[in-house]
């Protein structure tokens, strides 16, 4: 008999799998079960986007592509980036299309971090960054974040957790799974802590085009921050091409050379049916990018009323498509609460743990779902507070 155990990699085995996978599956294998867990788009994909890749597949233009990504795509990456966060970049030198934005945060990882690295990670926060960092035996430190501050990553706590071996700090904002996002006045703070240093950044800004009454502000835009920081985005949440599985990263040209060749042996190019499409949707959807913006906003205003109004106090998130009320005050921990709330009233959530320790005595809600299947779950779960209360 083979012992796998013994053969399997140690630092592998030690990372937990995700939390929000676990309670999704768990869902999944129940009948009747009202899901407001997992962070995807109800939407249709918008028709151009649709409409291309059929085109595509009708022409047989399925062949590989550049490493990199279709040129034609990273020249209007590159235009969009420039039109939305007033950032320039070389579409031959600076942009990887990757395999969603997923891909992107690994390769970046990946290019960066030697053992023992140290990772500034503002939390809470979504589930990849720390096990990625650990698989390179880096060193996940995470930064928290707290509700008193709306979610806002402070200067003065990245300061706290610098040492001599930091070489990166992650931004995730808009944040999953807060909602919570960064201003300009928020950010100028940690780009003067870090200029003069050797501390790279990477910010992961995936839900940029879902804010709400306040446009997207990235860090890349401060004086002497694209030269330091690597911009993360993908099509999955705002044009609703979750399964198309497209990103991208923009950055300077020596870590793109590096972040290539991962790229380039892991998984050669990304998809090309996805690639074509992905053109469209940068220049012909703006309207249906806007019309669901616009509906995630009157969902945002129910749940957050929603929760107040059962009791569970809950911030007002401003960007991407969260609410992250707290249970503390029903006495139960956050995995409590959900593994109850599953069983008794067949509604998902996912316990905030699962997005760091700081995010125990919360749960994180999606509204990237109808608004009838909102409304049961809110009733179900009101229901469940009330008897819990009791």
């Amino acid at each position: 008999m083979i012992d796998y155990d013994k053969l399997l990699s140690g630092k592998v085995k030690e990372i937990k799998p995700s939390g929000i996978r676990k309670f999704f599956d768990l869902a999944a294998s129940m009948k009747g079960v009202i899901s407001l867990g997992v962070g995807e788009p109800d939407f249709q994909t918008p028709w151009a986007v649709r409409k291309a890749a059929i085109n595509t597949l009708e022409k047989k233009r399925i062949i590989y592509t550049a490493n990199a990504g279709l040129a034609s795509l990273r020249e209007e990456i590159a235009s969009y980036t420039k039109d939305k966060i007033g950032v320039e970049y070389d579409p031959k030198s600076e942009v990887i299309v990757t395999v969603g934005g997923s891909e992107a945060i690994d390769i970046s990882v990946r290019a960066l971090i030697d053992p023992g690295d140290e990772v500034l990670i503002a939390e809470p926060c979504f589930v990849c960054y720390a096990p990625i960092v650990e698989i390179m035996h880096g060193v996940p430190v995470p930064v928290k974040t707290y509700k008193e501050d709306n979610f806002k990553l402070k200067a003065e706590a990245v300061k706290e957790k610098i040492t001599d071996k930091t070489k990166l700090l992650i931004l995730p904002y808009p944040n999953n799974p807060t909602g919570a996002i960064m201003t300009r006045e928020d950010l100028e703070p940690i780009a003067e802590l870090l200029r003069g240093t050797d501390i790279l950044i990477l910010t992961d800004e995936i839900y940029s085009e879902l804010t709400y009454g306040r446009k997207h502000f990235s860090i890349t835009a401060l004086e002497g921050m694209k030269e330091r920081t690597i911009y993360v985005n993908g099509f999955s949440k705002a044009f609703a091409m979750t399964g198309w599985r497209l990103g991208y990263l923009c950055a300077p040209a020596p870590i793109v050379k590096q972040a290539l060749k991962i790229h380039q042996y892991g998984i050669m190019s990304s998809p090309t049916v996805s690639q074509y499409a992905a053109i469209e949707a940068l220049t012909k959807c703006d309207k249906e990018v806007r019309k669901m913006v616009d509906e995630y906003n009157v969902r945002r205003r129910l749940v957050v009323d929603g929760f107040n109004k059962m009791g569970l106090e809950c911030f007002d998130p401003e960007g991407a498509f969260y609410v992250f009320p707290s249970i503390k005050s029903t006495g139960m921990t956050s995995e409590e609460f959900c593994e109850k709330l599953l069983s008794e009233k067949s509604v998902a959530v996912v316990p905030g743990n699962a997005f760091g320790e700081s995010g125990e005595g919360f749960v994180r809600v999606s509204y990237a779902y109808s608004l009838k299947h909102i409304i049961e779950a809110l009733r179900r779960i009101e229901e469940f507070v009330n008897e819990h209360r009791g």
